[in-house]
């Protein structure tokens, strides 16, 4: 097989479609049924189950994949190595992050540049509908995102900070005068969902107590008409506190919770061979975190939020 073949079938036998293969890897869908057809003309049995429903993988094709997996990642590591060699130096390093929370990783940033001032330290944003697309395509090495991460074909490294959950609530909101608000109070009020386009998963993350039934069966609303929602009066929602440094808006108030629910960041990676430099970069965020954000309330609400150690 050539490489760029093992490297349409694992995509393929991660996807399990052949439309997102084909996006993934920057081809059209012809070429990635003509490049697994001629591995199953080589091979001589089918390495997937077609049906106008699903592909799967065949018992060979999933022998096949176990085969293959773990020596493409170490050529495709070897590649990289050898050109930074080439170069004539350690190369670089990209992390990426959502938002504007590269500003907390500065203490991990400046600790890796003074003990490793060989390597070129980038920064590339991620965008939140898409938190993983830049690491499976190689252009980031790391990444900051919000855990938990379930990705099979990703690593997690260590918890790099932790910050609170806040509630928001309009500034005319019953609860908007409170010092705080217990998770129990909130069963007599709707609770809206987030409204960001990012997995289930980190949705139950960011939300203690889950979005209320509103009977209501249009299509989930977005962050910004959330929170024209919650202005309104039609309920409240739940926030990460970094939204009160970096967000802070003058129509909504953000309440500590009694409970102290917390959401954890930390750095995340391609499964496989763990990449030298991607290493250093976690052993600082291990040795340094986590790390808590430096957030406060506005003077007419609590001082602080709660502490997260």
């Amino acid at each position: 097989m050539e490489l760029r073949d093992i490297e349409i079938f694992l995509t393929l036998a991660e996807e399990l479609h052949f439309g997102r293969t084909a996006e993934r890897l920057h081809l059209s869908t012809p070429r990635v049924s003509q490049a697994i057809a001629r591995q199953e003309r080589r091979i001589g049995a089918p390495l997937f189950e077609r049906t106008s429903r699903k592909v799967a993988l065949t018992p060979l094709g999933e022998h096949l994949r176990a085969d293959l997996d773990a020596g493409y990642r170490r050529i495709v590591e070897g590649v990289v190595s050898a050109k930074d060699m080439a170069q004539g130096g350690d190369g670089t390093l990209t992390f990426g992050v959502l938002g504007p929370m590269w500003q907390e990783l500065s203490p991990i940033t400046a600790l890796f540049r003074s003990r490793h001032p060989e390597v070129e330290l980038l920064m590339r944003e991620i965008r939140i509908d898409e938190p993983f697309e830049a690491l499976r395509n190689r252009d980031v090495d790391v990444a900051l995102v919000s855990f938990p991460v379930e990705e099979s074909d990703l690593a997690t490294g260590p918890v790099t900070f932790i910050e609170p959950i806040v509630l928001t609530a309009g500034r005319d909101h019953p609860l908007a005068a409170r010092p705080s608000v217990s998770l129990g109070e909130l069963n007599e009020h709707t609770v809206l969902p987030s409204g960001l386009p990012v997995p289930q998963y980190w949705e139950s993350a960011l939300s203690p107590v889950p979005a209320s039934d509103t009977g209501r069966t249009t299509r989930m609303p977005t962050r910004e008409e959330v929170l024209w929602a919650v202005t309104s009066g039609d309920g409240v929602a739940f926030a990460c506190a970094q939204a009160v440094k970096y967000l802070e808006r003058a129509d909504v108030v953000y309440l500590p919770i009694d409970e102290r629910p917390t959401l954890r960041w930390g750095l995340v990676r391609r499964a496989g061979q763990l990449d030298r430099r991607v290493g250093e970069f976690s052993r600082i965020a291990a040795e340094l975190g986590p790390l808590e954000l430096d957030i406060a309330l506005e003077p007419a609400q609590p001082s602080h939020l709660y502490s997260t150690r």
